[in-house]
């Protein structure tokens, strides 16, 4: 199928590559000037009005618009962007628990074909599944994996000469969810066909760390199931439980060839159950056998050492199968009917119990209903217990979050959540109150019995707190660490460094067994990022800082290596895997070591990736600040192309990509979150793959909108959002790299949305727009969007304010809309922007809707990215660049009239000067 052609629509004015040379003037009309009449057609031009010289030219080609693909019909974008696009990435690495190895996982290309996202794929209950290897649809992989030891010479990535190649993988087998056992003795990964056909469920491997011998671990069975349980889970370190096709499954059901009966849902009671526009749920019957089908597995554990496998349970609709940190019990859930066609399955009716870890169900630890009336509201919830977990500090001890107010954030209550345990080895004793919180819990990050983090927030006041308590003691209060805006990032004290235990948990990494905690934070303030490492004192409150990021480097810590065993961590002998990054160098791996109490710091780098983009080594980029009419502090990042220099080049043409976000402070809306020492990372969904076209790309640019105290940010959505756009517009002209008739907007999303409204409500800033992915008609999500919680029915004039749809008449600039065909975001569906394309044509506005055919919210195939980068490249190159083209060439047949005019004049005067020396001879 030629895209091109069956997939686009088109009502644009005809390429006008030749429109400002024809300078020839209506008859019986004053010629004018050149320049004039030049300037008159860029006017016409930039208001999106046809000009009778090219009423219809629409099949003329730009000669950027000139490269295809002739394999698929999809066109190619220049050159220089598709190299950025196939630019091959790097390995994904994993350290072994024992941190003796390193594996090494190669990566594919980072789009797939088209093929791929063209097999079977059914949408139920708001998942997309691939029906043949019964698991989500879509999946990523690895290509190959190979060992390497971690020795004090490795450089990253490691040869294949010098590394461990695993045999009996069969060849070109994709490779999913490697994990490493407790012991480092094995990783356990999926396999599975990579061929064009027919593919198979996942299978389960293993790699022996000894041998590198590789084997199946279930051989004879019908595979996997990973729809709902994603992975396999290691009970201990010679044991894996997973869940299986049951061997006695029947095929898919098949779709009657009538339909049985009328669609009926019934809210006969009266009952209030608001949702979002949620995509891809169950809609008949036939939908609901095919969700119990495809979800249905049968739970097995296995021992590495023998293969022998055990059955647990019976097959069911299984959504969880976890063990406690000792391999001793599973707390298991499951799916059950009634099913909704109203909410997502995430909703939908759950069972959750303890069994003993051979598959015997010891109690129900609950049984949640069918959860369809959750309020929308922020911070709302399901009622009963959620965030079921086993505790990380604790061999077998389980515990979740319990609301107090019916999930529903706007009723009072005090406390609003409670946790509690639940220990699983006695099986007479009562679920405990362990802590509460008064605002709404976020989880607990355990330590031991003597220490925790309690976390808890409330969105309405962006105010979150950190307490410590100790779950030992039977009920002692929890003592505020701190309590904050949590919009304020120059406050953000930093999160915890974790440690490893026994059981390949994570447990608070307490300093010298005492309450002393690393920290580790992004450092957010008014020159830039630079992440920190601090000690912290719990009980005084008091922070020590061991290392900051510097310039002209970006570096931030991630995991402790030095807990390779129970060990205490301390000072003397703490080791950090860290990154260190320019605005020159892509990010590299350090270990920093830490000794003398942690003053004396020692680093090795230990990899060597290269440039991912040799032509874009010397790119600049500048953070800029500045200012809206409300007084407003804003920043961006200013991009500019290899080897450009303003005084010699002039202006470029300027793209600007945002995305609006909602704040509660003027002072947090401004701040700084960016380091202007980062590694730009350019991808095939940057805007800056544009700076190998020779743009200047101003992106995140602040797009805050803000409403302080009992305000809401939507109210005055348009007013900030067009402010916010006209400084930054006004900033990039100020400093002499754009041109103010050459400045485009674009955006994703939300950020489509906002482009929208732009060019309806600020159509004097921008030459032309690109929106991708957007939702543009808010009466199409009525309860609730992005950041605003009310519904239509309470603020319908905000709604319809706020959808650029209401405003397509306003519409006069030419905005590219591009979606993909199969859309899964809430609220963003394909007809979002079919309906806004027919309602831009339908007032004889410029516009494109481009449909990318299998994609959703975001393009994954390498065709599909290549054709939207292909036809953002022609938009704006034909309505955007050509506008600054035209203005240089407008200036230049000026600059040009002018000098002929002065030679004219000189001409006239030596021509004067002679006749009166000739007549002065004569007169002689």
């Amino acid at each position: 199928m030629n895209v091109s052609s069956s997939l686009v629509q088109r009502n644009t004015l005809p390429f006008l590559k030749s429109a400002c040379l024809r300078m020839t003037a209506p008859l019986g009309q004053p010629r004018g000037s050149a320049a004039a009449r030049l300037r008159q057609t860029l006017r016409m031009v930039q208001a999106g009005r046809p000009m009778a010289a090219a009423a219809d030219n629409s099949e003329a080609t730009p000669p950027a618009m000139a490269h295809t693909d002739a394999r698929t019909g999809y066109m190619l974008p220049p050159p220089e962007m598709a190299a950025v696009v196939d630019a091959p990435p790097e390995p994904t690495l994993s350290f072994s628990p024992d941190r003796k190895m390193v594996l090494q996982l190669g990566r594919p290309p980072s789009n797939p074909p088209i093929s791929e996202l063209a097999r079977p794929e059914l949408k139920l209950a708001g998942l997309r599944i691939d029906p043949e290897t019964f698991s989500r649809s879509r999946m990523s992989y690895y290509t190959d994996l190979m060992f390497t030891p971690f020795h004090d010479a490795l450089v990253l990535p490691a040869p294949a000469a010098d590394c461990h190649h695993p045999t009996g993988i069969p060849p070109g087998s994709w490779i999913n969810y490697a994990r490493w056992s407790p012991d480092s003795r094995h990783v356990a990964l999926t396999l599975r066909s990579s061929a064009e056909g027919a593919r198979g469920p996942l299978r389960l491997w293993t790699v022996d760390t000894e041998s590198w011998q590789a084997r199946e671990v279930f051989p004879g069975t019908r595979g996997l199931n990973t729809i709902f349980i994603r992975h396999y889970d290691w009970m201990d370190s010679d044991t894996i439980i997973a869940a299986l096709i049951p061997e006695d499954h029947p095929t898919l059901p098949v779709k009657p060839a009538t339909v049985g009966g009328p669609k009926v849902e019934d809210n006969s009671s009266g009952k209030k159950s608001q949702a979002r526009t949620y995509p891809d749920l169950l809609a008949s019957p036939h939908d609901e056998a095919v969700f119990d089908h495809l979800g249905t597995s049968q739970l097995v554990s296995v021992k590495i050492s023998t293969g022998a496998v055990t059955r647990l349970g019976p097959s069911k609709q299984y959504t969880g199968a976890h063990a406690s940190p000792d391999g001793r019990y599973l707390l298991v859930s499951y799916f059950h009917r009634p099913y909704s066609y109203s909410v997502p399955c995430g909703r939908f009716p759950k069972s959750i119990e303890l069994w003993s870890a051979d598959g015997t169900p010891l109690r129900v630890i609950a049984d949640l209903p069918l959860a369809e009336d959750i309020p929308v509201a922020f911070d709302s919830c399901r009622q009963g217990p959620r965030h079921l977990e086993w505790r990380d500090d604790k061999p077998a001890e389980l515990a979740w979050i319990e609301c107090q107010d019916g999930g529903d954030p706007a009723v009072a209550a005090e406390p609003r959540d409670i946790v509690y345990t639940l220990e699983a080895g006695d099986l007479e004793a009562e679920a405990r109150p362990l802590v509460s919180t008064n605002l709404r819990c976020g989880g607990i990050v355990w330590g031991d019995d003597a220490l925790a983090l309690l976390y808890e927030s409330e969105w309405k006041s962006r105010r979150s707190i950190v307490s410590t308590f100790s779950p030992g003691s039977g009920g002692a209060a929890p003592q505020v660490l701190f309590d904050r805006n949590y919009e304020d990032a120059y406050t953000d004290p930093g999160s915890p460094a974790l440690r490893r235990t026994r059981w390949s948990t994570y447990v608070l990494a307490r300093l010298d067994g005492a309450r002393r905690l690393l920290l580790q934070g992004s450092g957010a303030g008014p020159t830039g990022s630079r992440p920190f490492l601090d000690v912290l004192e719990v009980d005084s409150k008091a922070t020590r800082r061991l290392w900051q990021s510097s310039p002209p480097f970006f570096e931030t810590t991630s995991t402790i290596l030095s807990d390779e065993d129970e060990r205490t961590i301390t000072l003397d002998g703490l080791r950090i895997l860290a990154t260190r990054e320019s605005e020159r160098e892509p990010p590299q791996f350090y270990i920093k070591s830490f000794a003398n109490d942690g003053r004396d710091i020692s680093e090795r780098c230990i990899s060597a990736f290269p440039h991912p983009y040799p032509t874009l080594k010397g790119l600049s980029q500048e953070i800029v600040r500045y200012k809206r009419d409300d007084g407003v502090e804003l920043n961006a990042t200013l991009y500019l192309p290899p080897g450009y220099d303003k005084d010699r080049d002039g202006p470029l043409p300027c793209l600007l990509w945002a995305y609006p976000r909602e704040y509660k402070d003027k002072a947090a809306a401004g701040q700084l979150r960016r380091s202007p020492h980062h590694f730009s990372a350019v991808g095939a969904s940057s805007p800056l793959i544009f700076l190998t076209r020779g743009w200047a790309v101003l992106d995140g640019p602040g797009f805050p909108i803000v409403a302080e105290g009992d305000e809401e940010p939507n109210d005055t959505f348009l007013e900030q959002l067009t402010a916010s756009a006209r400084a930054a517009v006004e900033e990039v002209v100020r400093r002499g790299v754009a041109h103010p008739s050459a400045v485009a907007i674009a955006g994703h999303s939300y950020g489509a949305f906002m482009a929208a409204n732009l060019l309806a409500h600020a159509p004097d800033l921008f030459a032309c727009g690109v929106g991708r992915s957007g939702a543009y008609n808010r009466t199409l999500t009525p309860f609730s969007f992005q950041q605003e919680q009310r519904t239509l029915w309470e603020v319908p004039e905000t709604y319809l304010k706020m959808s650029p749809f209401m405003h397509a008449d306003k519409v006069r600039r030419p905005l590219l809309l591009i979606h993909g065909a199969d859309d899964n975001n809430t609220g963003t569906f394909t007809l979002q922007s079919e309906r806004f394309y027919a309602a831009l044509k339908g007032h004889g506005c410029v516009t494109r809707l481009v449909v990318l055919p299998h994609e959703s919210h975001g393009y994954r195939a390498r065709e599909s990215v290549m054709h939207a980068l292909y036809e953002m490249n022609a938009w704006l190159d034909r309505f955007c660049r050509s506008a600054l083209e035209g203005q240089r060439g407008a200036a230049g047949m000026v600059a040009g009239e002018d000098r002929a005019g002065e030679q004219k004049q000189g001409a006239a005067e030596r021509s004067g000067d002679a006749l009166v020396a000739a007549a002065a001879e004569r007169d002689t």
